[in-house]
């Protein structure tokens, strides 16, 4: 809904948040909350831009003649920014474009993990939605899910004021710098994974790979390896086929279903490689692809690292693991390293138990001749971890098949 300076500025609107009802009037006065944009040139992360010019630092620049935009025709979109403590929060002024939210929240979280909402409509028309609102946390995000125009998100400029206590969020754990799915963190992960699994930083270029590599996995193909044989290529494309009916996938669902556990191209040749790399061409199906790698891999992975008290490095170890070897690999890894030593969640050391990991992980890759090369562990992670690169704090330099790669920052 728009409340101060809109169309419908008399519309009252209310929203339930951590058992707490939140009501946004109109008629709000400026006087009745802190005068600061406490959300003025911070930090800001995106779930995506329609192209380079409209990243999403310009809608927390102060001018009203830039914006933040997602890519097109793609829901979920999100914008978070960074207040740089534990911030009350009673008032978020949204000043959307012509490509407005018809549905969205705005959330609160102490860690950029867990989320609690403030506001949400479901009946979002546009222009500026002024909302009173109440709430604790270092980060603020606005997700919508569901837009209002054929285009994607856009917002001239998202404000935030408050005048409530401010706090230092604890970190999870205790003793960890910044977690894996801190987004500079994120992306160091996809870099590293992506020196193993393509030769290259350039993680999002292989949105468009396919090829069968001959691991009895059918084909492999995109940012993290989805795979005809073992169900996660036929569940990215049922999610894509889901998004958007009718795309140039969709006519291989029977197919993928037919050759799940094998590695059969069996009515997937020879159309179906350059399918994918026509959809790749797709914002939905990339976006897909981001959604299932996260779903599937990255955050199980994750949450699991921090609930044994690992810090950056060890959950990127559980990610890698997961990628190569699944869910279910990387939970007969993890039992095995169990076996040997205790995490730090459970009073043991921490470099002690992330070898017994990455012994238990060589020794499942030297399973397969595919994978028997280990060099993803020995002269990456066994690096980091002789380095005592806990955090994964740049710069980076390893070597993966003899190649060698750095992330300077």
């Amino acid at each position: 809904m728009s409340f101060i300076g809109s169309k419908r500025g008399t519309a009252v609107a209310t929203a339930v948040a951590a058992g707490l009802l939140v009501t946004a009037v109109a008629g709000l006065s400026p006087a009745t909350a802190a005068t600061t944009n406490l959300a003025l040139n911070k930090p800001v992360t995106v779930s995506s831009t329609e192209a380079s010019g409209y990243g999403g630092a310009k809608a927390v620049d102060g001018s009203g003649t830039t914006r933040w935009a997602s890519a097109e025709g793609v829901d979920n979109q999100w914008i978070r920014i960074d207040l740089g403590a534990g911030t009350g929060v009673n008032r978020v002024v949204l000043k959307w474009e012509a490509a407005y939210a018809k549905a969205y929240r705005v959330e609160l979280s102490d860690d950029g993990s867990t989320w609690r909402q403030i506001y949400s409509t479901t009946s979002g028309d546009g222009a500026t939605d002024d909302l009173a609102v109440s709430g604790t946390g270092r980060y603020l995000r606005v997700y919508g899910t569901q837009r209002g125009t054929s285009y994607g998100y856009s917002l001239w400029e998202v404000e935030v004021y408050g005048g409530g206590s401010t706090t230092t969020p604890p970190s999870t754990p205790p003793s960890s710098g910044v977690n894996l799915d801190d987004p500079v963190k994120k992306e160091i992960a996809m870099k590293l994974v992506s020196s193993a699994e393509n030769s290259s930083l350039d993680w999002r270029a292989q949105f468009s790979y396919i090829e069968d590599i001959d691991d009895g996995r059918g084909y492999t193909a995109g940012i993290i390896g989805f795979c005809s044989g073992t169900g996660d290529m036929l569940d990215l494309v049922e999610a894509y086929t889901a998004k958007k009916p009718g795309n140039v996938l969709a006519p291989y669902l029977p197919a993928l279903r037919a050759v799940d556990g094998t590695d059969s191209h069996q009515g997937l040749d020879p159309g179906f490689p350059g399918a994918w790399r026509q959809a790749a061409t797709d914002p939905v199906f990339t976006q897909t692809q981001e959604s299932e790698r996260d779903r599937v891999y990255f955050n199980p992975a994750v949450a699991q690292g921090k609930s044994d008290g690992l810090r950056a490095l060890g959950q990127f170890a559980y990610y890698d693991a997961a990628v190569m070897h699944g869910p279910d690999g990387f939970r007969s890894i993890r039992a095995a390293a169990l076996a040997k030593a205790k995490p730090p969640a459970q009073g043991g050391n921490e470099t002690t138990y992330l070898n017994a990991f990455l012994d238990a992980r060589e020794a499942e890759m030297r399973k397969e001749e595919a994978h028997s090369d280990t060099t993803r562990v020995s002269t990456e992670q066994r690096k980091f971890l002789k380095e005592g690169n806990f955090d994964l704090k740049t710069p980076l330099s390893w070597s993966v098949y003899g190649e060698p790669f750095t992330i300077t920052s």
